[in-house]
């Protein structure tokens, strides 16, 4: 399975009011492996920054001057993530601003392109209830090292989702090693004969047979004749 853990930055929180996305990133996880294959791209929304979310992210008008628009990337980005499923913290956030980026260029929204998405959030809220369950709550309760986010990043918060999302779901992990096992270890069952193989039985001596004779006796007194092994043996 192919997946990528996305995550944005954007101008604002609503894309309603005009907000538009200023960094992208995206993390390739390919049956619960990273790849190494991001995808990191800076965006003009050629608009300024509300100041609390400048104060989130760091990323000021000037700085995103000379970076490409979104229309100038979506065909690039498109390309990456078509096919695979999404992976995303506060997923109806970041689905929001995407779907919005590509109805200004009428393109399909993001569902067209991506069969399915988990919400990381909804996912840590369902383990945790009534726990924090941002980022940085979920990097310490997974001991994962987040000192590097001293704000938020696209790519760093999406390499560390990644990880995060690893931790959580670890069983499945479990799941697909012990699939990958079973070809090989029935293979090898079925070179083993069974002529081969010799049934060995170890008989009960009269001693036993006799304490065990002894131990039903007991518990066919105490239990008022009600012992289901004499019961069994009649």
């Amino acid at each position: 399975m192919r997946q990528i853990i996305l995550d944005t930055e954007t101008t604002g929180l609503d894309p309603a009011l005009g907000h538009r996305i200023i960094e992208i990133a995206g993390v390739e996880l390919v049956n619960r492996r990273l790849t190494g294959n991001h995808f990191h791209r800076y965006i003009n929304p050629e608009r300024e920054s509300e100041e609390g979310a400048l104060q989130v992210h760091g990323l000021t008008r000037e700085f995103l001057s000379d970076k490409p628009k979104f229309r100038e990337i979506a065909a690039e980005f498109l390309d990456y993530v078509t096919g695979a499923e999404l992976v995303i913290h506060n997923a109806p956030f970041d689905i929001a601003f995407l779907n919005h980026e590509l109805n200004l260029l009428a393109l399909k929204p993001i569902a067209e392109y991506c069969p399915s998405v988990v919400d990381t959030l909804r996912m840590a809220r369902d383990m945790h209830p009534g726990k924090r369950n941002n980022l940085n709550a979920l990097c310490e309760r997974y001991q994962i090292d987040n000192t590097a986010r001293t704000l938020h990043g696209a790519l760093l918060d999406a390499q560390l989702l990644a990880e995060v999302y690893l931790s959580m779901t670890r069983g499945q992990e479990s799941l697909i090693m012990e699939a990958e096992r079973a070809p090989a270890a029935v293979s090898a069952a079925e070179k083993i004969s069974r002529a081969s193989l010799e049934l060995i039985v170890v008989r009960a001596s009269d001693e036993e047979l006799a304490a065990h004779a002894n131990q039903l006796e007991d518990i066919e007194k105490a239990s008022g004749g009600s012992c289901v092994w004499k019961r069994l043996e009649a």
